[in-house]
């Protein structure tokens, strides 16, 4: 994935759907708080012509409905497939690969604005940036219950132009619950089952994503995860084929495409706010990964 990912938020998305609401209008909701997609091809198509990978700034779940996808969610290859329940979180980069002519999805995105309903420090686990994506192969009943709560929603809002926000906000808060509860049934279940090794190379790659800005050394996630560097070293290498330094890299270089691309921010900046040493070795470093300077890309 060597493309600058684009922002994908509220403002992006009102961009490019406002000019077809003649013919979609039926299948989305989209205010400054919310935007919700009702089984609808088309907004997916018009996503695609904007050419991945993106990156967001707030929480969206789905389900697939019908058809399927191959999209990469923060440097993870997924197959997604009907009866699969989908959460995207805050700083995600997603890039879909192919999605299928009958890929249908029920989704909600809570845009940065958005009021929750939980107290500080009270968000459920799966949603307090720990986590940064899942996909979640659900039973009929587990899809029914998110369909239900989401088709509530999707009634609420439609029932006049104010929606009643508490009304909303209770059962956006219903839906992240019941979304917690299945995360945390299929981690304990993948926990128990999966090889040592993969388990410790997705503990690395979410502890990258979450922490490559400030940590650009292998060593910090061994001390985090309680091995030697070696170990982790071997054992990233033999789970996915590339070493640890190129994924910490990868990431890295993703982040600060995205702060050059989408921000105003000078490259010393830039440079602080992911703690490299000073700018010179900052550029140095861009240009050895991306073959040009952070001046030349921006």
């Amino acid at each position: 994935m060597n493309k600058t990912p684009q922002l994908m938020d509220a403002s992006r998305m009102r961009d490019i759907l406002t000019p077809h609401l003649s013919q979609i209008r039926d299948h989305i909701f989209l205010n400054g708080e919310l935007g919700m997609v009702h089984a609808d091809p088309t907004v997916f198509k018009l996503l695609m012509r904007q050419k991945p990978p993106f990156v967001i700034n707030d929480h969206r779940m789905g389900i697939i409905v019908s058809g399927e996808a191959d999209i990469n969610f923060n440097l993870q290859d997924r197959h997604l497939k009907a009866g699969t329940l989908v959460y995207i979180g805050p700083g995600t980069i997603i890039h879909p690969k192919q999605l299928s002519a009958d890929l249908r999805i029920f989704g909600i995105g809570l845009f940065t604005n958005f009021p929750m309903l939980f107290a500080q420090g009270q968000m459920p686990s799966a949603f307090n940036g720990q986590v940064r994506d899942f996909q979640l192969p659900a039973s009929e009943g587990d899809i029914s219950t998110a369909r239900h709560i989401l088709d509530t929603i999707w009634h609420t809002v439609h029932a006049d132009n104010n929606y009643h926000r508490p009304t909303v906000t209770a059962l956006v808060a219903a839906l992240m619950h019941h979304y917690d509860r299945l995360f945390h049934l299929q981690y304990d279940q993948l926990a128990s089952s999966r090889s040592r090794e993969q388990t410790i190379f997705d503990r690395f790659i979410q502890l990258v994503t979450q922490h490559c800005a400030e940590h650009h050394h292998i060593g910090y996630y061994a001390e985090r995860m309680c091995l030697t560097e070696r170990y982790l070293t071997t054992v990233v290498r033999q789970a996915s084929g590339t070493t640890a330094k190129e994924w910490i890299d990868r990431a890295l270089i993703n982040r600060i495409k995205a702060e050059l691309r989408h921000t105003d921010k000078p490259a010393a900046q830039i440079a602080e706010e992911m703690h490299f040493a000073n700018p010179s070795f900052f550029s140095k470093y861009f240009r050895r990964l991306t073959g040009m300077t952070p001046k030349e890309f921006k």
